[in-house]
């Protein structure tokens, strides 16, 4: 990964949208299982990480072209954007 301090455009906002949603929207449509759920900021779509076996926030990406990404995790201190045209992380801690 890239350092943090790099300049992103993409991460250069103070607020980030959240969500309740806790699965993968299109593992569930498939019957997929996820490691980690990422939130779409363009859309707000729930998709599963890269090291889940579907890789869904990577595809959504690829064909939509949005860009950011933040985690969703129970533990606060972990939770981050990723910029995949940048490919930079945010702490949103």
């Amino acid at each position: 990964m890239e350092e943090e301090n790099k300049y992103c455009e993409h991460l250069n906002t103070k607020r980030f949208k959240t969500t309740k949603t806790k699965v993968c929207e299109e593992c569930v449509k498939t019957g997929g299982k996820w490691i980690h759920l990422r939130l779409c900021q363009t859309c707000g779509v729930v998709l599963c990480c890269n090291s889940s076996q579907n890789q869904h926030a990577q595809k959504h990406f690829e064909a939509t072209g949005h860009p950011v990404v933040t985690s969703i995790l129970p533990k606060p201190w972990s939770k981050f954007a990723w910029c995949y045209i940048d490919k930079l992380k945010r702490s949103l801690v």
